[in-house]
């Protein structure tokens, strides 16, 4: 029996290829969008505003080396490359999906620690630390991706043929440890910890509104900041969370059942919602981020003109990780405020 093989009909095939290149045109547009605003804005940029352009590269990444070969693969009703190329794709996935997780957990860490801080201008993040949790956010991947290559865990095609993942089904014994240890550290640890930072930040938010209420007109302008921010950022988690929990699900399933069971329509299903992760974040940004879809329809012009690409210079770039005491409560104060946050949304978010 070739594995292979597609087990879905020629129609679904033609389908799933389709909606694969829907999806990695669509996340190699947005991610290059957020890359390319990211770096109109690098000389004003702050450090933690790194992990978002990190996160970025995480989705294009993916769609860049993966999705091709699964288009590819879905319409010619079979898995091409064998062996090698599954070795390849199964790696480059959990890589991948490994890294966007630790990057959503790290970024959600270092948002809670900011929001402690509303109101000191001195308390920051260097570069020196921001760079190095990039890193070891790669490195902790790359480690993990491994892993199944040295002999803990096992890659393999999915049930439908066309696609290749951790072979969940064949790690029922051998490889139960792996399964514990890799639902716990990369899924279940980084989802909490998520949830409790962005419910402190709340929290945190919530009694320095109440408290600055009758004492200055600064603080609530910061605190529509922050707010905006926490909105996108938890879209965002919950949006990935979202995309691989039902495929997370399906697996588990395949550990303590018989993956045949599972129709190949039904297993399919679960698989491409989790690849739909990677369009999420830069449509995010553009519904909530006023600066990132006018920058975006600026670059629209470039083919009418270098000048209606340009992006304003005039604002004054504050950091939004503080409250600076020059600020004054009028309402010009107040608008230079609003576009301060709408010019940091977008690589924050």
């Amino acid at each position: 029996m070739d594995i292979y093989a597609s087990t879905l009909s020629p129609a679904v095939d033609i389908g799933a290829g389709c909606y694969l290149l829907v999806v990695a045109v669509l996340s190699i547009i947005g991610n290059l969008l957020v890359l390319i605003m990211a770096f109109k804005k690098s000389s004003r940029m702050k450090p933690p505003e790194l992990l978002s352009v990190n996160l970025a590269v995480t989705d294009l990444g993916a769609a860049v080396t993966m999705y091709p070969l699964a288009v590819a693969s879905a319409w010619s009703h079979h898995w091409l490359g064998g062996d090698v190329t599954c070795l390849y794709y199964g790696l480059a996935g959990f890589f991948f999906g490994v890294a966007s997780i630790m990057n959503l957990t790290i970024l959600a860490v270092v948002r809670f620690v900011v929001s402690l801080n509303l109101q000191s201008p001195s308390e920051k993040i260097s570069w020196k630390k921001v760079k190095m949790l990039c890193i070891c956010i790669w490195l902790y991947a790359l480690v993990w991706a491994l892993f199944p290559v040295l002999g803990w865990g096992r890659y393999g095609p999915e049930p439908f043929g066309l696609s290749c993942s951790l072979a969940w089904g064949e790690m029922k014994h051998e490889g139960f440890s792996f399964v514990i240890s890799m639902f716990s550290l990369n899924l279940v640890m980084p989802s909490v910890i998520i949830i409790c930072c962005y419910f402190g930040i709340t929290i945190k938010l919530y009694f320095t509104y109440k408290n600055s209420m009758n004492n200055s007109s600064r603080i609530p302008n910061i605190i529509k900041l922050h707010r905006r921010l926490l909105v996108i950022a938890v879209l965002i988690s919950v949006g990935f969370i979202g995309c691989w929990a039902p495929y997370g699900l399906m697996s588990l399933w395949s550990i303590f059942h018989d993956s045949e069971t599972i129709p190949p329509e039904v297993s399919l299903l679960p698989c491409m919602f989790a690849k739909s992760s990677t369009v999420y974040n830069p449509l995010i940004y553009y519904i909530f981020s006023q600066s990132f879809k006018r920058e975006v329809k600026q670059l629209q012009g470039m083919c009418s003109g270098f000048n209606a690409c340009r992006v304003s210079n005039s604002i004054n770039d504050n950091s939004i990780y503080m409250v600076t005491a020059d600020i004054k409560p009028t309402i010009a104060a107040r608008s230079t405020l609003q576009e301060i946050m709408e010019s940091k949304t977008v690589t924050l978010g």
